[in-house]
């Protein structure tokens, strides 16, 4: 598929995402690729209870796959950016942990969730968070400015994600370091999924090898790079995989895609350091 018809898509999807209030895969969309069960939000994801109390209302809309902000040992005063900032959720936590001497900023591609993001602002009065609208392989951040780089199941849906790893490392001090959540392949996917629109912006089509991940992370100049499989979100969708109880004849197409991409796709926590 060409870039341009995926960014296209992407931003489709996620300008309804916005408009609707809840992840592609929510009731007023099913989702045909099963990746309800892997984006299902909270403390599942990694979460404390404290975390998703302490965002305002709207801004958690259930599309990450775990908690960046989690393993990005944020300390008071760092820079943040967030790649695919959506409602703003991982960007208000991570104010709270920098601190007014500190600053977030949320880089989204969609107009409507920039716009959701600074309406959700507004409601916390957050001075040292704000959002831009731009994409993450052309970052609107100057140079060597960050101390780290956050995302939540976003880099996947890139079509170039060396592009973003670059362009991560160009606007990460020296030593700054990179805290990314995402989804990534443990088998190669079938043409035809990897070729459908749907499951590309479903966060699956997107998806590459974790091998292939961190070769990338490793081209764009990282070092000290670990990969870890989030064992939270796993569980999550081998339990569903698992379980036939309660599931119509209707459901059963999906619960079978649950179960293939339990055994192709996993979420991902990606550290490196500049």
């Amino acid at each position: 598929m060409k870039a341009n018809k995926i960014r296209k898509a992407v931003r489709k999807t996620y300008a309804a995402v916005a408009k609707q209030g809840s992840s592609c895969c929510g009731p007023a969309e099913p989702c045909e690729c099963g990746i309800g069960e892997l984006q299902t939000s909270g403390q599942a994801m990694g979460y404390s209870a404290k975390e998703l109390n302490s965002a305002p209302k709207g801004a958690n809309m259930g599309l990450g796959c775990g908690n960046p902000v989690a393993i990005a040992s944020l300390k008071a005063g760092d820079t943040v950016v967030d790649l695919g900032s959506g409602g703003g959720f991982d960007c208000f936590l991570a104010a709270q942990r920098v601190g007014k001497k500190g600053r977030v900023i949320g880089v989204d591609m969609t107009p409507e969730m920039i716009e959701k993001a600074r309406e959700n602002a507004m409601k916390v009065k957050y001075n040292n968070v704000e959002f831009r609208l731009g994409e993450i392989e052309h970052l609107p951040v100057a140079d060597q400015s960050a101390d780290v780089v956050i995302s939540n199941c976003v880099i996947n849906l890139a079509p170039d994600k060396r592009a973003v790893l670059k362009e991560v490392y160009r606007v990460l001090k020296r030593g700054g370091r990179i805290a990314v959540s995402d989804l990534a392949l443990v088998k190669k996917l079938p043409p035809k999924l990897r070729n459908s629109i749907e499951a590309y912006t479903s966060c699956i089509g997107g998806a590459i090898l974790l091998d292939d991940y961190k070769r990338a992370v490793k081209a764009a100049g990282f070092k000290n790079i670990k990969i870890a499989v989030n064992d939270k979100a796993g569980k999550i969708v081998k339990a569903a995989a698992a379980d036939y109880k309660g599931f119509s004849q209707a459901d059963r197409k999906k619960l079978t895609m649950i179960r293939f991409l339990a055994e192709h796709v996993v979420s991902a926590y990606i550290q490196a350091v500049k």
